[in-house]
């Protein structure tokens, strides 16, 4: 909800800074306070005397133009309940990622610890810069949400991805991430993801096609709203918050008893190995004249049931990924597990689950309500999720 939240709205000098003016409008009539901080280039193409007019206040440009004992990056920094910038030039990302603080903006972005919103807006050339694509990808991983350029003419007279995107897109963004900042403010929320990996011989190993995204997606949403998180996990993902990566059932098991005592919620969406190899091989096991090999596979243990018998007031939530009746074997397992909530998705289908970026899921309580959430992006989906189990 914006109305009564202070927005810290960064400019740099692209053609685009024009079009954040109608975005102040936007953010005034719902009711916020805006103030703005500009890089000098910005006003190249816009004044200061307009962005004045529009958030009726000061518009902050150099860095050592104190009006009071406290310097402004550090001021501006305290009071802002969200900082946007937009648009974001190649510079400024570069920057910002590298921890450089050269003007009153950057040093800003220093100091900030609360959610920050980057809208890019460049040549399509330098977007697609390796160097540039690093940065991007250093700020997501310290929590920076990146809202992607779109793809049309752009000024300097190319056409190609680099435009700034909407604004209603940018508007709605901060909504949402300032209505979702403090819904799990205080509580710890473990996250498992990917696909197990449980090993037959040093060079093969039996798991599945898990690539941790919607795991992902939840602990980041859960961060998002303001969770202590730990995220444990079978895959490489750089992360703000804490992050145990795992390898094998039994790893996971160990890591989620680690953490599990003082938990609030416990989300296992990681794709599990049901059995791993009873007798693993030193050595690369060789190829022999026969046709067939049999490999003798033992149980794993069935982490989600064991941890529901355990349990104190922790919430649990289970996840099913199935290719036929799902329904009717989410509420079968379910009620085998004991789980407060199940989230079950359906892996038959090509554009979503398993390596896709959209999924579309039901979740079911004990009480035997269902929910369905049409298909969307797994950062979506995850919020919604979070949102039903939270407030039930």
């Amino acid at each position: 909800m914006i109305q009564n939240k202070n927005i810290l709205i960064g400019i740099t000098g692209g053609i685009a800074a024009y079009k954040i003016c109608a975005l102040i409008r936007d953010f005034k009539k719902s009711g916020a306070e805006v103030k703005v901080v500009c890089t000098p280039n910005a006003l190249n193409f816009v004044t200061k005397l307009t962005l004045q007019n529009l958030t009726q206040n000061n518009v902050f440009i150099e860095e050592f133009d104190i009006k009071d004992w406290k310097p402004e990056h550090i001021s501006l920094s305290d009071w802002a309940d969200i900082m946007l910038i937009a648009p974001a030039t190649a510079n400024t990302i570069s920057k910002i990622a590298q921890g450089i603080a050269d003007n009153l903006l950057t040093s800003i972005a220093c100091a900030f610890s609360k959610k920050m919103i980057i809208a890019p807006a460049m040549n399509c050339k330098m977007w697609q810069n390796e160097g540039v694509k690093e940065n991007i990808k250093k700020l997501e991983t310290r929590g920076a949400e990146i809202l992607e350029p779109e793809t049309g003419f752009l000024a300097c007279g190319y056409t190609g991805k680099g435009r700034l995107c909407s604004l209603e897109k940018i508007y709605n963004a901060v909504d949402e991430a300032l209505n979702y900042s403090d819904k799990l403010k205080d509580q710890k929320v473990v996250v498992t993801a990917g696909g197990t990996i449980e090993d037959i011989d040093p060079v093969r190993y039996i798991s599945n096609y898990s690539s941790g995204k919607m795991g992902l997606s939840i602990a980041k949403a859960a961060y998002d709203m303001g969770a202590q998180v730990v995220l444990i996990t079978t895959k490489d993902f750089e992360c703000p918050f804490k992050t145990v990566k795992v390898k094998s059932a039994i790893e996971m098991q160990n890591a989620i008893y680690e953490e599990f005592g003082n938990t609030n919620y416990l989300i296992m969406s990681a794709a599990v190995a049901d059995y791993r190899v009873k007798n693993y091989s030193d050595q690369k096991l060789k190829k022999g004249n026969e046709e067939t090999i049999t490999l003798e596979l033992v149980k794993n243990p069935d982490i989600l049931a064991e941890l529901c018998k355990n349990k104190t007031s922790q919430v649990v939530v289970g996840f099913c990924a199935e290719s036929e009746n799902l329904t009717e074997n989410a509420k079968s397992k379910i009620e085998k597990k004991g789980c407060d909530y199940l989230v079950a998705n359906d892996i038959s289908r090509r554009d979503i689950g398993f390596n896709s970026n959209d999924n579309e899921v039901i979740i079911l309580d004990k009480e035997g309500n269902i929910n369905k959430f049409e298909k969307a992006s797994k950062k979506v989906i995850a919020r919604k999720i979070l949102e039903w189990i939270s407030t039930k």
